[in-house]
C-alpha cells in the first residue's frame, strides 16, 4: 500500500485543480439543459454510466469489488450521504442559481476541517490554517455577491436552494468524514467509489420517479454533450481521483481546494457566457489562493 503524505505534492496539486476546474464547468453543464433532462434524472443516469465505466475498468486492471473485506456498511453509509448530496445539488437548481447554490454548497471543507481531527488526530489543523479556511470562504462569498443581488427567482424559492445548497455541503462534508473516521482509505479507490456511485444509481431514479420527473431522450446535441461530460470527466473520472487522494494525502488539506471551483463557474461564466471578469472577482482568486498557502503551509 502506497505510504500517506502529510502535505501537497506537485501531483496532487495538479490533480485537484484539474477536478476544481471540471466541477466549475459541471454546475454550468447541469443547469444548461434542465429545460430537456430532468434534474435527478440526469443525476441517476450520469451516476449509471459511470457504474459501467467504473466496472470495465475495474475488469481490465484486475481490482476486485465484491470481496469481503469489513467495508460493507460503512461504504453502504458514505454511498447513501454522497446519493442524499447529489439529490439536494439537483433539486437545489430548480429554485436558485447555480452560483448562490454554489456558496452554499462549498461550505464542505468546514465540516470536513471541524470533524475529521476528532477521528483522524494527524489532521488537526492549526490556527494559522483555520485562518486559511476563513480566508478562502470569505473570498468565496465575496465574489459571488454580485451575483446573489441579482438573483431573479422568488424570496420563498431561493430559500428553499439555499437550504439544499447547505444541506449538500453537509453531506459531502459528513461523506468525506466517513471515509477517513471508518478508515475506508484502506480499499482500493476504485471500490470506494463505487459504493457511492452505485448507491446513487439505484437510489435517486426511485426519488425522480416520485417527482413526477419525465424520462424520454429526444435530446438537443448540446444535452447529449452535457451528460457526456458528466458522466465520464465528472461521476468517473474527477470523483475516481478524488477517491484516491484521499488514501493519500491529508483530506483537510486537500478539502481546502474545493473553494476554487465557484471561482472557476465564474470564470466559465466569463467565457462562455461573456459576463465581465470583475475587480472583485480577480481579488477572490487572490484571496483564495492565500488561504490554500495557508491551510497547506508546514509548521516551522
Amino acid at each position: 500500500m502506497t505510504a500517506r503524505k502529510d502535505h501537497l505534492d506537485g501531483l496532487a496539486i495538479g490533480t485537484l485543480l484539474a477536478c476544481c476546474m471540471f466541477w466549475g464547468l459541471q454546475q454550468v453543464l447541469v443547469k444548461s439543459i434542465m429545460s430537456e433532462v430532468a434534474p435527478l434524472f440526469q443525476a441517476s443516469l450520469r451516476c449509471m454510466g459511470a457504474c459501467v465505466l467504473l466496472l470495465v475498468w475495474c475488469r481490465v486492471r484486475g481490482v476486485r469489488l465484491f470481496e469481503r473485506d469489513g467495508s460493507l456498511w460503512p461504504g453502504l453509509l458514505a454511498g447513501g450521504l454522497f446519493a442524499a448530496e447529489f439529490a439536494c445539488i439537483y433539486l437545489g437548481l430548480l429554485y436558485t442559481s447555480a452560483s448562490r447554490l454554489t456558496v452554499f454548497l462549498y461550505t464542505a471543507p468546514f465540516w470536513v476541517a471541524a470533524l475529521v481531527p476528532l477521528f483522524v488526530k494527524s489532521e488537526r489543523l492549526r490556527p494559522v490554517q483555520w485562518l486559511g479556511m476563513a480566508c478562502a470562504f470569505v473570498a468565496v462569498a465575496f465574489a459571488m455577491r454580485e451575483g446573489l443581488s441579482a438573483n431573479n427567482v422568488t424570496s420563498a424559492n431561493s430559500a428553499l436552494g439555499d437550504l439544499l445548497g447547505l444541506a449538500a455541503g453537509a453531506l459531502w462534508g459528513l461523506t468525506t468524514v466517513t471515509i477517513r473516521a471508518k478508515n475506508l482509505t484502506r480499499i482500493a479507490p476504485e471500490k470506494l467509489l463505487f459504493y457511492q456511485i452505485a448507491t446513487t444509481a439505484i437510489a435517486v431514479p426511485w426519488i425522480s420517479v416520485a417527482l413526477g420527473e419525465s424520462w424520454h431522450f429526444d435530446w438537443s446535441g448540446l444535452a447529449w454533450g452535457s451528460m457526456l461530460a458528466q458522466t465520464v470527466i465528472g461521476a468517473f473520472a474527477s470523483y475516481l481521483a478524488w477517491m484516491w487522494m484521499l488514501g493519500r494525502y491529508p483530506a483537510t488539506k486537500i478539502s481546502v481546494f474545493v473553494f476554487l471551483t465557484p471561482l472557476f463557474a465564474l470564470l466559465f461564466g466569463t467565457w462562455l457566457l461573456g459576463e465581465d471578469a470583475t475587480p472583485t472577482l480577480l481579488g477572490a482568486l487572490g484571496l483564495v489562493a492565500l488561504g490554500i498557502v495557508l491551510v497547506n503551509r508546514k509548521p516551522g
